[in-house]
């Protein structure tokens, strides 16, 4: 018996994986995991078998960054074959699913006139059949939505798919995870067990609190063959020990990208977590896991978007988190999936679904669901909030990455809310046109120059000053630029100084500071201390 007290070693990842592709939060549906296996996963797998060293060359060229390419070099041709052909069997059920949901769309389009559709029922695809409502909007436009709730009691949701990739990484260095698969590597532990499983929390766990291997060997279900690796993502040193915040200010940790700690000494609150997780020496000074509390009383995600909701990251924070808070929908729609349903069929048993302006009180803290307009490339898609924090008389603004299309929202919403102390703005401004994030769902071609009109992109300058003059904030941050190098296997983005969203950014940092007031474009880390009554940082 191994009954050693061990750690998990700072720098070990739990990488979640659906079907060895990396898992985001539209491969959790089952009916948009349906369209993306089949429209972006074999898409791009058949590419790649048919002229791989296109892929290859792709890949090497900053401006395909994020394309749809593999990054295997050329090479490992009879692996991807092996992997599909093992997609292809063990996703059946889902690429029919997939099949049904183009015939349905078409049907809708050719028969679908105006006239009444309880005609059109009995012509719904079969394996659809009682999980789809036929409906028209007010213009007489055909569409169906999903009775999703019951898709995920179905065959259609494929816990048995999910997987998590055990490994240690030294620096930030990943290519882009949306594109290449994982496939065997001798230094990659695979665990296969779905998310909501036990096992993840209690490694999760081990990472501030020793448990013996025995324990945890038992509770993973690993093969003896396995043990050797297994056992070396463990150390006996201890992590350094957390330092609750125990002053009296509200304390503001920027963690990267779009994800900000908040804190007093009575509650905390994590926005959109995306961190660099794991215990290795950066080029970037950083915060951590280890800056994260024992206890987060409220995650809160914007949208449903891979860099604001990151399961690596979440899904070992799922035994911290307290109360996890997402934008409410119950629309069906493939393109709008249910974020509540999502995340508790992940094993989060704490998930509350937040209208917008709609309030949670604790303590001496009110969070306020807020309206949240652009970045979703014009599609009805109502799983997104903004969210205002406030603690004491001190207001906090996360906009996340808003676009104001239309200034009268925001001057609505400020009659609400009032003015702002510190104000959190998106600035991604160019943005990846529709189909980029959404082409799987697209099951009918959408015409390249409508495409590039609609684009997945935040405010630029103009834009983000109107929102500036609206809620007047004493200290405005642009963050959730994706620049840490942290964020780039997700993201894909990698800017210079002439790239637009920087130029942009720039100009209303200027713009904000010739105003007197404090402006800067978050990187890195960052640590500002507030007084609850005080409209101005301390440190």
């Amino acid at each position: 018996m191994n009954t050693k007290q061990l750690y998990l070693k700072p720098n070990v990842v739990l990488e979640p994986l659906v079907d060895k592709w990396y898992a985001w939060s539209h491969l959790i549906s089952p009916a948009t995991a349906a369209m993306n296996i089949v429209g972006r996963h074999h898409t791009i797998t058949a590419s790649y078998l048919a002229e791989p060293s296109i892929h290859a060359e792709a890949v090497l060229n900053p401006k395909m960054r994020g394309g749809p390419f593999m990054d295997f070099g050329g090479g490992r041709i009879a692996e991807v074959t092996a992997l599909h052909e093992q997609s292809l069997q063990r996703q059946a059920k889902l690429i029919q699913f997939a099949k049904a949901v183009k015939e349905l769309d078409k049907l809708l389009l050719l028969e679908a006139k105006g006239f009444g559709l309880e005609t059109l029922y009995p012509k719904v695809p079969e394996i659809l059949k009682g999980y789809v409502e036929l409906f028209y909007d007010r213009n007489n436009n055909a569409g169906f939505r999903f009775f999703e709730s019951l898709l995920y009691k179905s065959e259609y949701y494929n816990r048995e798919a999910q997987s998590i990739g055990l490994w240690v990484t030294n620096n930030d260095e990943r290519p882009f995870c949306l594109s290449t698969p994982r496939l065997e590597d001798p230094e990659v532990l695979h665990l296969p067990v779905s998310f909501d499983h036990p096992c993840i929390d209690e490694l999760a766990k081990m990472k501030r609190e020793p448990q013996s291997l025995d324990y945890i060997k038992a509770l993973t279900g690993i093969p003896a063959s396995q043990e050797p690796l297994f056992e070396s993502f463990f150390t006996d040193t201890p992590p350094p020990a957390y330092k609750r915040y125990t002053g009296d200010k509200i304390r503001m940790r920027y963690f990267g990208h779009a994800c900000i700690l908040v804190e007093t000494k009575d509650i905390s609150i994590l926005v959109d977590p995306l961190i660099s997780y794991y215990g290795y020496h950066s080029t970037v000074e950083h915060f951590s896991d280890v800056d994260l509390p024992d206890t987060i009383d409220y995650v809160l995600i914007t949208h449903n978007h891979q860099d604001h909701i990151l399961f690596e990251t979440l899904l070992p924070l799922r035994h911290k988190i307290k109360n996890l808070v997402v934008p409410r929908t119950t629309s069906g729609k493939l393109e709008d999936p249910d974020l509540k349903l999502m995340f508790e069929n992940v094993g989060f048993n704490n998930v509350i679904a937040m209208d917008e302006m709609e309030t949670i009180r604790f303590s001496d803290a009110v969070l306020t669901g807020l309206p949240f307009i652009g970045e979703h490339s014009d599609l009805n898609i109502l799983t997104k909030m903004c969210y205002l924090v406030q603690i004491g008389e001190f207001k906090l603004l996360f906009l996340a990455d808003s676009r104001i299309v239309e200034a009268a929202l925001y001057k609505h919403i400020h009659e609400q809310i009032g003015d702002v102390d510190v104000m959190f703005l998106g600035m991604e401004c160019d943005g990846a046109p529709l189909t980029w994030l959404y082409g799987p769902l697209i099951t009918k071609k959408l015409a390249r120059d409508m495409d590039g009109s609609r684009r997945l992109a935040g405010s630029d300058c103009d834009k983000g000053m109107a929102l500036v003059d609206i809620f007047n904030p004493k200290e405005i941050y642009v963050y959730a630029m994706g620049q840490e190098p942290w964020c780039e296997f997700i993201s894909s983005i990698k800017y210079t100084d002439e790239s637009n969203p920087i130029v942009q950014s720039n100009r209303l940092v200027k713009l904000c500071q010739d105003r007197g007031m404090v402006a800067e474009r978050l990187f890195g880390e960052k640590e500002l201390l507030y007084k609850k009554q005080s409209n101005y940082a301390l440190v």
